[in-house]
């Protein structure tokens, strides 16, 4: 199990355009660059994509993605899909084949409606090809991953919480982002996970996300042996704010690689 952060910032990213910078962030540490967020796992000797951003090419080319065989999408908003049509030469590696797109119902009519021209079963022109379905609450892909879903409360929004657990070794990654509350179902199902990746904005509470109190909190309860946070805004310094989290609780950055081990 692998799991690569190619983004781990808010909608806008950081820095914001426009925005003076805090003068509590410290650009000088690329910790604090963060694009929209998403990640790539590698488990089970295939590679799955959760979400994709505007940077989501720029990302796969830092961080080398070689291949997207399974693609996750946790909800329908700007900075977790506008970057999907970076999937076609996923799709050439592929031969053509579609890349399964799971998520929500609203996510699944929004790829639907952005990528029309996509939908298909082959692309025979070099460009994309995508087959969406509603993520069913448990299912195991071919290469033996089993993968769990639960529906998070986003604002008005449902985010899909991802749950893999390798067939080889057994060890289960929890991804919750977007979020601004935990259901007794997502409890259950991330409860000692060896690796939780967690929403936790900034350090003020927010109506459709974590904030960093509820989310160590939550991430105490959960007692997973790692817990990471994603979806930072520029009010996060990493060195700082990360310096003052409880042991294994860390933030997250784009780059950073993790394994659950």
């Amino acid at each position: 199990m692998k799991l690569t952060f190619l983004g781990t910032g808010t909608s806008q990213g950081v820095p914001v355009i426009l925005e003076p910078v805090p003068p509590t962030l410290d650009l000088n540490d690329r910790r604090n660059w963060r694009n929209r967020c998403c990640a790539h796992l590698e488990i089970d000797g295939a590679h799955l994509q959760i979400d994709a951003g505007q940077e989501f090419r720029m990302a796969c080319l830092a961080y080398g993605v070689p291949a997207v065989d399974y693609f996750f999408l946790t909800h329908e908003h700007s900075d977790h899909i506008l970057g999907m049509d970076d999937l076609r030469q996923f799709c050439r590696s592929r031969d053509g084949n579609a890349i399964p797109v799971y998520s929500t119902w609203e996510g699944c009519r929004r790829v639907e409606m952005i990528f029309d021209y996509a939908i298909r079963a082959r692309s025979h022109d070099g460009y994309m090809a995508l087959q969406t379905f509603v993520a069913p609450e448990e299912f195991v892909l071919p290469s033996g991953t089993r993968v769990q879903t639960c529906l998070l409360p986003h604002g008005r929004v449902q985010t899909l919480g991802l749950v893999f657990t390798e067939a080889a070794t057994g060890r289960r990654i929890a991804y919750y982002t977007d979020c601004h509350d935990l259901t007794p179902e997502a409890m259950r199902l991330a409860r000692g996970a060896d690796l939780l990746v967690l929403d936790a904005l900034h350090q003020k509470p927010h109506p459709t996300h974590l904030h960093i109190a509820k989310a160590v909190k939550i991430a105490q309860e959960l007692g997973a042996k790692e817990t990471y946070f994603t979806h930072l805004t520029r009010s996060v310094n990493h060195a700082s704010v990360d310096a003052q989290l409880p042991e294994d609780i860390h933030l997250a950055y784009d780059g950073l690689v993790v394994t659950g081990e």
